[in-house]
């Protein structure tokens, strides 16, 4: 399929976001490791925020007329993206009402406002999880189908905001640093698990052929005439094709980028908290994470290209 600019965006960005706000909202209303101070929970707070915002505003940048965007919320019942769009406007008011009113209370944690971190959470989780399957509910694409993948989006929903609340601690030296640096350690050993077998499910001859999808099963079929060969929207969007040594490579640097580097890095600056670590942190954890989603994206076959003679999806 074919990997849109504003799509990596939009799931990269919105996932490092609401990925860094649950953390936050646990970290600062139940204060483990020490908590945090005010000042490092609006920060994340905003920065949160931001790139959840940045994330959502570039998913309408693919859409053929964004002025449509609205209908994307009539349809809860039966769409993952309505859900999405429902569950990220819910969390607006909810997230502003706890940052704000820990702000108004000078940083004092009341029931009311650990009730609101626990909502924050809820409906973080809760938009990761509809992202995610918005492409896991597609049949008609079996490199998406699969538990596997709202999975892997929580996990490194989770894993990036770790990476990016490690590096404001590391600034402000605050003492929740070593407590969330060890966290964000597992959910990046979690999330590389994950994405291990996820690569390893994808690779296995499973799903439609051009036998199947025709149903004479007895021998080999070919077709002696295909659909329009170019310029059609099926073949743009479906029809891309990464070739297997591109993805192999690609494969590896996003282990290196995503997962390898920041993991050492974060080690470190659990040691130290160096602010230039803390940058480059960041830099290669986003790098790694484009990398991935792009992947993510140009590995996925439609079983429409059976239609254009490809033998397999």
């Amino acid at each position: 399929m074919y990997p849109a600019i504003s799509v990596i965006v939009f799931t990269v960005a919105s996932g490092a976001g609401f990925g860094l706000l649950i953390l936050v909202a646990l970290f600062s209303a139940f204060g483990i490791g020490g908590g945090l101070s005010l000042g490092e929970t609006l920060t994340a707070g905003i920065l949160g925020l931001a790139l959840a915002t940045v994330g959502l505003v570039s998913s309408t940048f693919h859409l053929a007329n964004p002025r449509n965007a609205w209908r994307a919320f009539n349809r809860i019942r039966t769409s993952w993206l309505s859900r999405e769009g429902v569950f990220a406007v819910l969390f607006y008011p909810v997230a502003i009402l706890y940052f704000g009113g820990l702000w108004f209370m000078g940083g004092t944690k009341t029931g009311a406002l650990q009730g609101l971190a626990v909502l924050t959470m809820l409906l973080g989780v809760a938009v990761v999880f509809s992202t995610g399957m918005i492409y896991a509910c597609l049949r008609t694409i079996r490199q998406w189908n699969t538990s596997l993948v709202p999975a892997n989006y929580l996990l490194m929903g989770l894993a990036s905001g770790g990476v990016l609340l490690t590096t404001v601690l590391a600034y402000t030296k605050g003492p929740a640093l070593a407590t969330v640096a060890t966290t964000t350690l597992t959910l990046l050993a979690a999330a590389g698990i994950g994405k291990l077998i996820y690569y390893f499910w994808i690779g296995k001859p499973q799903g439609s052929t051009i036998n199947t999808a025709t149903g004479f099963t007895r021998a080999g079929v070919r077709l002696f005439e295909s659909g329009q060969s170019g310029g059609a929207f099926l073949n743009k969007e479906f029809g891309y094709q990464a070739p297997i040594s591109l993805v192999h490579r690609l494969r590896l640097v996003v282990y290196a980028l995503a997962f390898v580097i920041p993991a050492v890095l974060v080690a470190l600056l659990m040691q130290n908290g160096m602010d230039v670590l803390a940058l480059l942190t960041v830099f290669s954890l986003l790098a790694g994470l484009a990398v991935e989603r792009w992947l993510f994206f140009a590995e996925a076959r439609h079983v429409v290209n059976l239609f254009y003679g490809a033998q397999r999806t």
